[in-house]
C-alpha cells in the first residue's frame, strides 16, 4: 500500500508541478496585473463568497463516495446514476441560495452577474471532483492524475492567448478570465464523465428519491465538515471586502489575494496528497492494517517540505512579491504573505491527520474541531480586520490553522493510540531552528537574491536529509518493495 502511495504521489506531483504553478503564478498573476488590484479584489471576494455555500453542491457526497468506492468497488455501477441526478438537483438549490445571499449582502447588478458566472464554474468543478472521487476510489490514480491538471492546461492555453493578444493596459477584461475557466471545465467534465460512465456501465439515469434520502443521511456528516472548513478557509476575503469601506475593502481583498496566491499553489499540491491518502487510509482501516507507518511517511513527505517552504518564503517575501506583481501595494502584500505562508505547515498537517480521521469515520470529532475553528476565525476577523486590515485577516488565519492542526494531532493520538515520538518532536524543533539560522546567514550575503533563495532552500533540504527527517533510502525501499 505504501509503495502504491509513493509511486502515484510521484506521478501526481510531477504533473501538477508542471502545470498548476504555471497557472497560479503565470496566468492568474498576469490577470491580476492586467486588471488591477481593486478589480481583482472584487473578483476574489466574489469567488470566495461562492465557496461559502459550495457544500450545497455536494453535501459531503464526494468524500463519502471516495471512501465508499475504495472499500466497495462494486457500488459504483449501483449508485452512479442516482448520485449524478441528485447533484443536478443540488446545483439548482446552490445557485438559488447563493444568488439570494449575494443580493442580501448588497452586491450590485454587475457583481451579481459575475457571481452567476462564477457559480457555473463552481458547479462544473464540483461535478469533476465527484467524478474523480470514483477514479480515486477504484485506485485509478494515473488517470486521476491526468484529469487533475487537464482543466488548468486548457485554461493556460485560452488565457495565455487572450493575454498575449491584449497586452495594452485596460484592454483585458476580467469576464474573459471567468469564461475561459468555464470552457476548460466543460471540456474536462465531458472527458471525465465519459471515462467514469464506461467504468460504471451506466446507460440510463434515474430519479430515485428513497436513494437520495439514504445517501444524504450517510453523507451529511461529511457535508457539515466541509461547510465548516470552507467557512474558516474562505471567509477572510469576503469579510475584508464587506467590513471595510467600499474601495478600501476591494483593495485590501486584492492585497490578500496577491499574498494568498503562493499559499494556494502550495495547497493544491497538499490537497492532491490528501486525495491519494483518503482511499488508502480507508482501505487500510477496513483491512485492519496499522496506519502509523503511512502517517510517518506522509509527515516526512509533506510537513517537512512545508516547513522549509514557509521559512524560506518568510525571509524572501519582499523579493517574491516584487517579482510577481507590480503596483503600489507590494509592501503590504509582502507583510501579509509572510504570515500566510506560515499557514502551510499546519495546513499540511491537517491534510494528513484530518484525512486519517475522515477515513476512520471520526466525523463528530472533526466537526467539533471545525466549528471551534470557524468561530475563532470569525471572531478574530471581526476584531483584527478593522484594526489591521489584510494583515489582521492573515493573523486570524494562522491562529485558526495552528489550533485546528494541534487538535487533530491530539485526536489521532487518542483514537489510534500512537505513541508520542519525543525524538521526532525534538528533531523537528532543532531542524526548524537550524533552517532559520541558515536562512539568516545566507540572507546576510551580497549575492543575488534568487541565488540566495536557492541556496537557502537547498541547505534546508540538505539538513532534512542529514537529520533523516526525509530518508530517500526508506522511500526507495518502499518503491522497490511493497512493505504492506
Amino acid at each position: 500500500m505504501q509503495r502504491k502511495f509513493v509511486t502515484n504521489l510521484a506521478l501526481v506531483l510531477a504533473l501538477n508541478l508542471l502545470i498548476k504553478p504555471f497557472w497560479i503564478l503565470g496566468i492568474d498573476r498576469a490577470v491580476q496585473n492586467a486588471v488591477g488590484t481593486e478589480q481583482y479584489g472584487f473578483y476574489y471576494a466574489i469567488f470566495n463568497f461562492s465557496f461559502l455555500l459550495n457544500i450545497l453542491l455536494d453535501l459531503g457526497i464526494t468524500n463519502f463516495n471516495n471512501k465508499n468506492i475504495a472499500q466497495n468497488n462494486h457500488l459504483l455501477s449501483k449508485h452512479f446514476s442516482s448520485i449524478v441526478m441528485l447533484r443536478v438537483l443540488l446545483a439548482g438549490v446552490f445557485t438559488l441560495a447563493t444568488m439570494v445571499g449575494g443580493f442580501i449582502i448588497g452586491y450590485t447588478a454587475d457583481m451579481l452577474k459575475l457571481l452567476l458566472a462564477v457559480l457555473v464554474n463552481q458547479i462544473l468543478i464540483s461535478m469533476i471532483m465527484y467524478l474523480r472521487s470514483n477514479l480515486a476510489g477504484l485506485h485509478l490514480f494515473k488517470t486521476d492524475s491526468i484529469i487533475s491538471v487537464l482543466d488548468r492546461l486548457i485554461m493556460i492555453v485560452i488565457c495565455g492567448f487572450l493575454l498575449l493578444t491584449h497586452r495594452d493596459p485596460g484592454t483585458f477584461e476580467l469576464r474573459w478570465f471567468v469564461y475561459a475557466q468555464t470552457a476548460a471545465y466543460i471540456i474536462t467534465f465531458l472527458i471525465t464523465f465519459m471515462i467514469v460512465i464506461d467504468k460504471a456501465k451506466v446507460r440510463r439515469f434515474h430519479w430515485r428519491w428513497p436513494f437520495f434520502v439514504m445517501i444524504l443521511k450517510k453523507s451529511y456528516p461529511y457535508a457539515v465538515l466541509v461547510l465548516l472548513m470552507t467557512f474558516y478557509n474562505r471567509i477572510d476575503g469576503v469579510m475584508l471586502e464587506r467590513m471595510l469601506p467600499f474601495r478600501e475593502g476591494a483593495v485590501e481583498a486584492g492585497i490578500y489575494a496577491s499574498a494568498y496566491r503562493l499559499l494556494d499553489a502550495a495547497n493544491m499540491i497538499a490537497f492532491l496528497f490528501a486525495g491519494l491518502l483518503l482511499p488508502i487510509f480507508a482501505r487500510m482501516i477496513k483491512l485492519r492494517q496499522h496506519v502509523e507507518g503511512m502517517v510517518r511517511l506522509s509527515f516526512s513527505l509533506l510537513v517537512v517540505p512545508a516547513l522549509v517552504v514557509a521559512i524560506c518564503c518568510w525571509f524572501y517575501s519582499q523579493e517574491l512579491m516584487e517579482l510577481l506583481y507590480r503596483g503600489e501595494h507590494i509592501d503590504e502584500s509582502a507583510a501579509v504573505f509572510r504570515i500566510l505562508m506560515c499557514c502551510f505547515v499546519p495546513i499540511s498537517s491537517t491534510y494528513i491527520f484530518g484525512t486519517l480521521l475522515t477515513a476512520n469515520g471520526s466525523l463528530r470529532q472533526l466537526n467539533l474541531m471545525a466549528t471551534t475553528g470557524m468561530l475563532i476565525n470569525i471572531l478574530l476577523n471581526l476584531y483584527l480586520i478593522p484594526r489591521m486590515e489584510a494583515r489582521g485577516a492573515a493573523i486570524s488565519s494562522i491562529t485558526t490553522q495552528l489550533l485546528t492542526a494541534i487538535a487533530q494531532i491530539l485526536m489521532v493520538q487518542y483514537i489510534f493510540r500512537f505513541k508520542i515520538n519525543y525524538t521526532l518532536l525534538v528533531g523537528l524543533g532543532a531542524f526548524a531552528a537550524s533552517c532559520i539560522a541558515w536562512c539568516w546567514f545566507i540572507r546576510g550575503n551580497e549575492l543575488n537574491w534568487m541565488l540566495q533563495f536557492g541556496l537557502a532552500a537547498a541547505g534546508c533540504f540538505a539538513l532534512a536529509l542529514v537529520t533523516r527527517l526525509i530518508s530517500p533510502k526508506n522511500i526507495y525501499r518502499i518503491i522497490r518493495y511493497d512493505e504492506s
